[in-house]
């Protein structure tokens, strides 16, 4: 697997605001509509690989407000990116080690994987620039993946790797799996 990281912006704060955006086309008229969720979920210092200490989707946001979605589409109609998560990293409190974000297709109207998709997309930005952008193909037979992690590093600067993982499981089982793959 190929991995990114970055751990300091250009003014050497390291990560602070940071969008993640999605795109997919809609299905045919004739079909049930594609549902796609950008998930966010959280880990604690003291388990960071463990059960998530809370996960943000749909439009849901954290309850310190520093995790939310800022545009939901559930048809993935409209034009360029039709679903948006913002994290604002700087705000999350010290207790927090990790957040890993990944998209789940759901899975209504029958088995969908991204390969049954078109013109699927992420981007990772922060302010002007792009972290991450990928179209799914390294996953197209998963139903859901990981995207990126974003981890504090030992001085406490939040650092960004391009963790794109498939998974074959719903929405609700994959906001349970998704970070608990350790990595070195």
């Amino acid at each position: 697997m190929r991995e990114r990281q970055l751990s300091v912006s250009s003014v050497g704060k390291g990560l602070e605001k940071v969008e993640v955006r999605l795109r997919w086309d809609p299905s045919s008229w004739d079909q049930p509509p594609h549902h796609l969720d950008i998930m966010a979920a959280t880990y604690s210092v003291d388990d960071p690989y463990g059960r998530p200490a809370y996960v943000v989707h749909t439009e849901s946001r954290s309850p310190d407000g520093t995790i939310n979605m800022s545009r939901h589409s559930e048809t993935g109609q409209g034009f360029g990116f039709v679903e948006v998560m913002v994290l604002e990293l700087d705000r999350l409190a010290p207790s927090f080690a990790r957040v890993v974000v990944g998209v789940a297709i759901h899975q209504t109207g029958g088995h969908k994987t991204f390969g049954d998709l078109t013109n699927t997309g992420v981007v990772v930005v922060q302010a002007y620039k792009e972290l991450l952008n990928d179209d799914f193909t390294r996953v197209a037979g998963a139903t859901a993946a990981t995207v990126t992690e974003f981890a504090r590093d030992s001085s406490g600067v939040w650092e960004f790797h391009e963790r794109i993982r498939g998974f074959d499981c719903d929405p609700v089982a994959f906001s349970a799996e998704m970070g608990s793959v350790r990595h070195p």
